[in-house]
């Protein structure tokens, strides 16, 4: 009796911990909104391009998407909680550079460029041992809940971000949300000092072993490729982030086109409220298994969304289409979330999510090369405007997606994959 209240005693002291992470994470998610979001306005009311507004923020992404091997193999060798502080900690300086440079004067899109880069490349180190952690900390019980809060503050940057935004370039500019950016970056390292105090055996943990550096990357390839059902399921992951990547670049561009900034920050909030939604039945119920059918249906139907958000330039049709897109987002992230981590020991954990992170989102690299640029093509081709261009490539993208979501239901290694993680 004592030891199964001094059990459900630590779960909660654990889970505590856990929500001290959440909160910083939530409001660093909330900053690095603001950031995108007055970026995007910027530079497209500046040149007129989604291509440079794709430049931007592929600069911002490839950091992150390169970084993610070496930084998920530091997540298994070394405190991650520390990796944690570090990495949130001097991202700041890539946002306080380009603050720098606006109150210089406009700066050349080389110094924007470089500044998201440098708060990318910090970022990176983040990811990986922020995962790891979570793994640390909680049971498998609560993995599912636990995705379903992390959806609810990555949200964040598409819910609060876009109308606090949108209301303050109404009365200010892009160098006040840059500050308060600035400002977000130290709760998420205290949080993360905060808990490595009380985990006395965080760092003992990962240093326990140390295999020379190559071989972890190494056993981080061999431990994702050996399951041939989650090797496969990634593969099609990196299909499916360049189709909604698709839809994260030229989003802005599409709206844009035929309403103010204010306007798109109330449409990017309403649009991602129905993220809240899911999210916060996901962080109370959770999904109690089905997670193939939920992840190709959830797929689907966002595909569809995509296909209705770019089909007339209408305010009230691209909230409502948004708002259904991003209600199936978080089933499918906590589909793909959970099958992960019930398959993949804890202990490798750090190297594998980095490894998942590289080739799933090579998608997202695909997309941000191309999608600008075959917009503005479009546009220039068909004489009309890059809005409506941003919106064919869109419509394109959708169809693509809800076509790759229905093959995944055949696959049989794939539905091996929930079996034997059940």
């Amino acid at each position: 009796m004592n030891h199964a209240a001094s059990s459900s005693s630590a779960s909660r002291s654990s889970f505590s911990r856990f929500l001290l992470l959440f909160a910083g994470e939530l409001i660093s998610s909330i900053g690095s909104g603001l950031t995108s979001f007055g970026l995007g306005v910027y530079i497209f009311q500046k040149t007129g391009s989604a291509a440079n507004m794709a430049l931007v923020t592929l600069t911002g992404f490839l950091p992150t998407l390169l970084l993610s091997l070496p930084a998920g193999t530091l997540a298994d060798r070394h405190d991650r909680r520390l990796l944690m502080m570090i990495g949130d900690g001097f991202s700041a300086l890539g946002i306080l550079y380009i603050l720098l440079c606006m109150m210089q004067g406009e700066p050349a899109l080389w110094q924007i460029c470089l500044g998201v880069f440098v708060s990318a490349f910090f970022s990176a180190l983040l990811e990986p041992a922020f995962r790891a952690t979570i793994t640390d900390l909680l049971t498998p019980d609560e993995y599912s809940k636990a995705a379903g809060l992390l959806s609810l503050a990555q949200s964040a940057r598409f819910l609060i971000s876009p109308v606090l935004a949108g209301a303050l370039l109404a009365v200010t500019d892009i160098k006040v949300l840059l500050a308060i950016d600035v400002c977000t970056f130290f709760p998420t390292v205290f949080a993360a000092a905060a808990v490595r105090n009380s985990l006395s055996s965080g760092g003992e943990r990962a240093q326990e072993t140390r295999p020379a550096f190559l071989a972890s990357m190494t056993e981080g390839w061999q431990t994702v490729t050996k399951n041939h059902g989650l090797f496969l399921l990634i593969l099609v992951s990196t299909l499916l982030t360049c189709f909604m990547g698709s839809f994260q670049i030229l989003a802005q561009p599409v709206i844009l086109a035929f309403a103010h900034s204010t306007t798109l920050g109330i449409g990017e909030t309403l649009c991602a409220s129905g993220m809240l939604v899911s999210s916060l039945w996901l962080g109370a119920r959770g999904l109690k298994g089905g997670y193939i059918r939920t992840l190709s249906a959830s797929l689907f139907a966002a595909g569809l969304c995509m296909a209705g958000f770019a089909w007339q330039e209408n305010i009230v049709s691209v909230c409502l289409f948004g708002f259904l897109f991003f209600l199936a987002l978080p089933f499918a992230n906590n589909c793909l979330d959970c099958l992960v981590r019930r398959v993949i020991p804890g202990e490798l954990q750090g190297r594998a999510w980095g490894m998942i992170s590289f080739l799933s989102q090579m998608g997202y690299v695909a997309a941000y090369t191309l999608a600008g640029t075959c917009a503005d093509g479009l546009a220039a081709t068909l004489q009309i405007s890059v809005g409506r261009g941003s919106a064919l490539v869109i419509l394109i993208a959708g169809i693509l997606l809800s076509v790759t979501a229905l093959c995944l239901l055949p696959l049989g290694p794939v539905r091996q994959l929930e079996k034997a993680s059940a």
